[in-house]
């Protein structure tokens, strides 16, 4: 290579042709100030605090000027120092002082130069960025204001790690770093392998550390053996230092109890070694109330009693949603899982309640990981791959049976199909489809909840929520043409996603399917219909303050008729083993009560977060409590209205520890019976099931801000 000779603050050197005057000077220990390179980084010359003197018109920045034979060059004379101090002095006008990093560690690199320089406060007044803070990563905290656009987050991402995430976005005072298409952090594609975080010089990007946390018992494990797992390869070392106190190692003897059904948790385990079992212990529990001897109502009960309704778990040997890879048969719910597979997923993620009882089946080894661990290792493409390869071969077929629909997909066709379906993950407030747009995928819920909206002009309308084992599209693929309503992510969630092509060839293919498919489409296009004319028919505002819109079946009392002789509610408790659902108190409308009893919402937020999908809609729309139900008590809390209560299940037949101690309960309508208990009882006709819509349409004025619909001074039964 030709070598050339130059004077660097009149020291001699020399250097091989194409070196950098900022090379040129670190290689013969002359420091130049930087910040948007670190020594192993491709300059780019973007923040120009490396200016020196190179005799030219203009001062330029080192890192991109090429030396030259018998250049002279000055890096610390005083115009040098001026130009660089008022770089030093505009960058910190953009910068909260002291950032993150600068209040942890104390090494943030722009206040750093900008103290040795002298600058306590820039002269200029501050700009706030119009980007602010960015709090979606579980791992990553993100300020946009600390950021001085340096790039070398973006270099780090994608040509040291090439994963391709990072890359500017916006224009002018609108610029700023951005993931994939400008989304945030947390539902972008990053995978959280820390290079971004490393290589920012400011607070821009910081780690959220858990440092103060400890998980009690098991052993700690160090991050070079963490770093022999394949999961964990990708991920910082810098990450799990910091964090290494968020995963720990556990063994269990065979037999003992890992997590129970109901508990809320904040962990997730990943098998190293041995077998576990999955059960509900409250499957083993049924309610047994003595009864002396059957009353004439529940003989006749007995007689007019016609078969359960279709679409029952119970009738279709159903599954039972649980947190894990597996879902549990109903006529037998254990599984079993092994090395490699993870359970506590959704408890994890999304601090939902245990949904099943784990046992070790024999000696285990395990490491239990906190969110922020749990969700670098989704995110690491390699633990990504083996979960999605896992799941096509041991639980797709399952989780298509627990829709009805698909039961009589062929084993041929589903291992087709586990070719060609995709498991995707949306954050919290993300929208999976959205009104109007193109239908090019049928979704299935895998984990967690999403919502179901249909917007209008004057405001969206909730149609309904979905959990494991939902599924939406269908409206769209089949009848539309594009999606019926926007569907966002209520939590972090996971769906399995079927292209539109995959999906009429599954329909071409097993005419049944595309029948109930096609009736089910139909079906729920007709209730959204209704459901959007009985909105756009009724005076809203007050009508929707006091919830009774949302009634898809409303127990209402006619006071005139009524006697007050409580056969409504023996009769509830009677047809329910002793557990009555219905409280004779409530709002009044008019003649009219509203007592304690579900309404079976058409926006049942009951349904939301259930652990083991018990709480759930049949397919005319009520909705019911299942026998498997964990006692969590957390749609009870979620009911607005009260209407859910929990009871107390006799322990009987399996070990005190084993069983749920609760139970929830609402009215079913009695799905046994021609007629709810509550209606047939009445003796004066006073007590009926209605759909408010048309109930009472004829009795609201068309202003009711002074309508009849008033909590009473003395309500009914006597609570205010």
């Amino acid at each position: 290579m030709k070598t050339l000779e130059l004077t660097i603050d009149d020291k001699p050197v020399t250097v091989e042709e194409g070196t950098s005057v900022f090379d040129a000077a670190r290689l013969h220990g002359i420091a130049i100030p930087v910040l948007c390179h670190a020594q192993n980084e491709r300059p780019i010359g973007v923040c120009r605090v490396c200016t020196v003197d190179c005799g030219d018109k203009v001062l330029q920045a080192s890192c991109v000027r090429p030396a030259e034979n018998g250049m002279k060059v000055f890096t610390a004379s005083d115009k040098v120092k001026k130009h660089r101090r008022m770089i030093l002095e505009l960058l910190l006008s953009d910068h909260p002082s002291p950032c993150a990093r600068q209040r942890v560690s104390g090494d943030c690199e722009l206040e750093t130069q900008a103290a040795a320089e002298g600058i306590v406060a820039p002269r200029f007044s501050k700009r706030v960025s119009p980007r602010g803070q960015d709090d979606s990563s579980l791992v990553i905290s993100v300020d946009h204001e600390a950021c001085i656009l340096c790039d070398r987050c973006i270099r780090g991402c994608d040509e040291i790690r090439q994963n391709n995430v990072l890359g500017r976005g916006g224009k002018g005072y609108n610029a700023g770093i951005a993931f994939d298409l400008n989304r945030p952090m947390g539902n972008s594609s990053c995978v959280s392998c820390g290079e971004c975080m490393v290589s920012c010089p400011t607070g821009a990007l910081t780690n959220k550390s858990v440092v103060r946390t400890v998980l009690p018992g098991g052993d700690p494990v160090g991050v070079e053996e963490l770093k022999t797992l394949p999961f964990f390869q990708k991920v910082s070392g810098t990450f799990l230092d910091l964090n290494k106190n968020a995963v720990i190692r556990r063994h269990f003897k065979a037999g003992e109890v890992i997590c129970r059904e109901g508990d809320y948790g904040s962990t997730a385990f990943y098998i190293l070694e041995g077998e576990v079992e999955v059960f509900l212990s409250s499957m083993s529990s049924k309610k047994e109330t003595a009864k002396e001897a059957p009353s004439l109502f529940e003989m006749f009960a007995h007689v007019f009693s016609p078969k359960k309704k279709p679409g029952s778990p119970a009738q279709n040997g159903g599954n039972i949603p649980i947190d894990s890879v597996v879902d549990l048969s109903l006529d037998n719910p254990v599984a079993r899982l092994g090395q490699g597979d993870i359970f506590g997923e959704m408890t994890c993620m999304n601090l939902y309640p245990r949904s099943a009882t784990v046992r070790a089946k024999t000696d285990c080894v395990m490491l239990e990981m906190l969110r922020n661990v749990l969700d670098v290792i989704q995110r690491n493409k390699t633990l990504r791959a083996e979960i999605e390869k896992n799941y096509r071969k041991r639980a797709l077929e399952d989780h298509l049976r627990t829709v009805s629909v698909f039961s009589s997909l062929s084993p041929e066709f589903i291992e087709n199909l586990s070719r060609r379906v995709e498991l995707v993950r949306y954050s919290r407030g993300e929208v999976l489809c959205r009104q109007g747009e193109t239908a090019r995928y049928f979704f299935l819920v895998r984990i967690g909840f999403v919502k179901m909206v249909e917007e209008h002009a004057g405001g969206d309308l909730v149609l309904a929520y979905q959990g494991k084992g939902g599924h939406f599209g269908e409206i769209g693929l089949i009848l539309r043409g594009t999606y019926a309503f926007t569907v966002t992510a209520l939590d972090n969630v996971e769906v399995v996603r079927i292209d539109a092509e995959a999906f009429q060839e599954m329909l071409a293919g097993f005419p049944d399917i595309a029948f109930n498919l096609k009736k089910v489409a139909t079906e729920r296009e007709l209730h959204n219909q209704r459901h959007s004319a009985a909105v756009s028919a009724m005076s809203l505002e007050k009508f929707l303050g006091q919830g009774l819109m949302e009634a898809n079946s409303l127990l209402v009392i006619d006071l005139e008729k009524c006697t007050r002789c409580d056969q409504c509610v023996r009769a509830c408790s009677d047809a329910h083993e002793g557990v009555t659902r219905l409280v004779r108190e409530g709002l009044r409308f008019d003649k009219y009560l509203v007592p304690t009893s579900c309404r079976h919402c058409r926006d049942p937020l009951c349904m939301i977060g259930c652990p083991v999908g018990a709480i759930r809609r049949r397919n005319s729309l009520e909705t019911v409590i299942e026998d498997w139900c964990v006692g969590c008590g957390l749609c009870a809390r979620n009911c607005p209205f009260g209407n859910i209560t929990m009871h107390a299940v006799p322990e009987t037949g399996a070990p005190k520890a084993a069983l749920a101690k609760r139970k929830a309960t609402s009215c079913d309508l009695c799905q046994n019976l021609p007629e709810p208990s509550c209606v047939y009882a009445c003796p004066h006709d006073a007590a009926k099931r209605v759909d408010p819509n048309d109930f009472f349409r004829d009795l609201i004025s068309p202003s009711i801000d002074s309508g009849p619909f008033a909590a009473p001074d003395v309500p009914h039964g006597g609570r205010r």
